[in-house]
This record gives C-alpha cells, sequence and structure tokens, in this order.
C-alpha cells in the first residue's frame, strides 16, 4: 500500500492554493543553457529535445516533459534540471511539438495522452547514450503522458528504472470540469490564449482539415476547444472520446517500475477523481503523495530561490530510492 505521508509543510503566503500555483512563474528569475536536439520523426515532423548536462558526466538522466503549453523553458522545468544537475544528474527536457519555438510541421502536434513522442525520445536516449539509470519526470499535462507511457507496457527499455509525475489531471473529463470553474477562470484563459492562437494558424497553413475558426474562437473551456480541434485532429468522436482513451487513471494499475506521482489536495486543476488512491494501495510499484498544499505545480517552501526546493528535492530523493 505505497500511499506515502508528505512532509510537505509550507508556512504563510504557500498555503494559499493560488499564491504557490503561481509563484515560480511570477518570480523565479534563473537561466540555463541547453544544447539543442532535433529528433526527426516517422511522420515527416521534429521533437526538439534539450540536454542539460552536469559535470563531470553522469551515469543518470532525468527526462523532463512539460505542462500544457509549456516548454524546456518553463521555469519549474528549468528549476528541476538545475537542481539535478548540481547532484550530478543530467536532464533531458523534452519539447512537445509546437511547443519549442518554432511550429511543427503537421496540422496536430500534441495531446494529453499522445505517448508516442515521449517513447521515441526515450529510445533514442537509451540507444544512442551509455546512461545506466533512466528516470521520467512529468509535470501536469507532461505528468499524464509519462505515467500513460509507464502502464502502457510497450518494451519500456531496461535502463528506464522508474518515474516521477507532479499534479497530473489522471482524469482528464474531471480535470476539465475543475478548470472550467469560476475561480480557475484566469488559468484556462491562459491556455486557451495560445493554444487558441496556434490553432488558428493551423487552419491557414492546413485548410484541408476543415476546422471550424468561429468555434475555435467562441470555445470558452477545454471542452469547446477538445470539439473543435483536438478531437478532429486526432481522430477522436468528440471531446470525451478523447479524455477517456488519453487518461493515464486506466493505466496506473498496469505500471511494472517504481513511479512517484505527487499531487497537492489543494490543487484546483484537479477533480476528486485525479487522486489514484485505490490504484496506488492496489499496485505495489505505484507510489501516491496528496501533501495538504502545494497548488498546482507549486510546492514553494521560501522566497530565497536556495531554499525554495521541496519538490526538486524530493524528485531526487525518489530517483536515489529506485536506482540505488
Amino acid at each position: 500500500m505505497p500511499l506515502i505521508k508528505s512532509n510537505y509543510l509550507p508556512k504563510y503566503f504557500f498555503k494559499n492554493y493560488h499564491f504557490n500555483t503561481v509563484y515560480k512563474t511570477l518570480f523565479y528569475n534563473q537561466k540555463i543553457e541547453y544544447k539543442r536536439k532535433r529528433l526527426s520523426t516517422p511522420d515527416d515532423d521534429f521533437i526538439a529535445i534539450d540536454f542539460s548536462l552536469a559535470t563531470p558526466q553522469s551515469d543518470t538522466v532525468v527526462i523532463a516533459s512539460h505542462g500544457l503549453e509549456g516548454s524546456s523553458q518553463s521555469k519549474y522545468i528549468i528549476a528541476v534540471a538545475k537542481y539535478l544537475n548540481a547532484q550530478a544528474i543530467d536532464v533531458v527536457a523534452l519539447n512537445f511539438r509546437g511547443c519549442s519555438g518554432e511550429d511543427n510541421l503537421k496540422a496536430y502536434s500534441y495531446h494529453s495522452g499522445k505517448t508516442d513522442d515521449l517513447r521515441r525520445v526515450v529510445t533514442y536516449i537509451a540507444h544512442h547514450f551509455n546512461y545506466k539509470h533512466i528516470v521520467l519526470l512529468g509535470y501536469s499535462m507532461g505528468g499524464n503522458v509519462t505515467l500513460k507511457y509507464m502502464g502502457e507496457n510497450n518494451a519500456i527499455p531496461k535502463a528506464v528504472k522508474g518515474a516521477i509525475a507532479l499534479s497530473v489531471p489522471c482524469d482528464l473529463e474531471g480535470s476539465s470540469g475543475a478548470l472550467a470553474q469560476k475561480t480557475n477562470t484566469v488559468y484556462i484563459n491562459r491556455f486557451l490564449k495560445t493554444l487558441k492562437q496556434k490553432a488558428l494558424l493551423k487552419t491557414d497553413k492546413f485548410p484541408e482539415y476543415n476546422l471550424d475558426r468561429e468555434k475555435i474562437l467562441a470555445a470558452k473551456n477545454f471542452t469547446d476547444f477538445d470539439n473543435a480541434v483536438t478531437a478532429p485532429l486526432f481522430g477522436f468522436k468528440n471531446a470525451q472520446e478523447y479524455w477517456k482513451k488519453s487518461s493515464s487513471l486506466p493505466f496506473l494499475p498496469h505500471i511494472k517500475k517504481p513511479t512517484l506521482l505527487i499531487s497537492a489536495k489543494d490543487d484546483s486543476f484537479l477533480s476528486e477523481s485525479c487522486y489514484p488512491y485505490k490504484e496506488a494501495q492496489k499496485n505495489d510499484f505505484f507510489y501516491l503523495e496528496t501533501p495538504n498544499y502545494g497548488g498546482h505545480v507549486g510546492f514553494n517552501t521560501s522566497f530565497f530561490v536556495k531554499k525554495n526546493n521541496w519538490s526538486e528535492n524530493r524528485i531526487y530523493n525518489f530517483i536515489q530510492h529506485i536506482i540505488s
């Protein structure tokens, strides 16, 4: 029964989930230098991955996947890359298609359950480098992709020792409903702003897909957007079918390598169905940690950068647990 009692106990301002959620995005100003590699895909597209290497060279690498409309430049990705590099662990940050700063070449890009690009990156790292240990790390949407990949059991390379995911919408329909609430208006509008911009560009580049511009512009929530864009581009009947087939929740019982999910109970992006207690109780490989506070991909503890590393340290400790 791997339900973990969390030691995350923030003080003062960070008990406010909105402040905890936005703090790093607004106030974390650390920079990072990546070395980029473009991987070609079988469908004549590309994936951009960014390397941040420790010195000296490590025998362990973390493949990090960002959240919806994020990138390797997301503050939480930079923070974890710098922290793990300081612990002699290499990091490869995956940019989902269309999130690398350069538009991808197809009408479709990525979605919350599309695991083939992560699989391609994992295979590339496993076959082209001599890492003894590969650990997957995913945040929010990237966490859903990571958990789903771990539960699909399609020839995961031996070097992959396990995975860690934070603030994951395991049930996409439930999470979509939570994000449609008034308390999340700022967040949903921010997501939809860039999603709509990208979708409208695709309608111009690929008119043969007949995406409805008016429906895209009128979208007020993920139900509207996924019905107008995600479902038709990826061959789903509607948003509900997309959510059902792409949620990681049904795949959690099939995970066979140590995997940790950390989701705060005050995460306003998540519905009750996004906390898989029963799945963790029944699967010895799947660990669940649900601190009372943390917001969405927050878990801040201090206004000082060098002390504000609870989640990064938690990630590092679990890595040590599964590779030792």
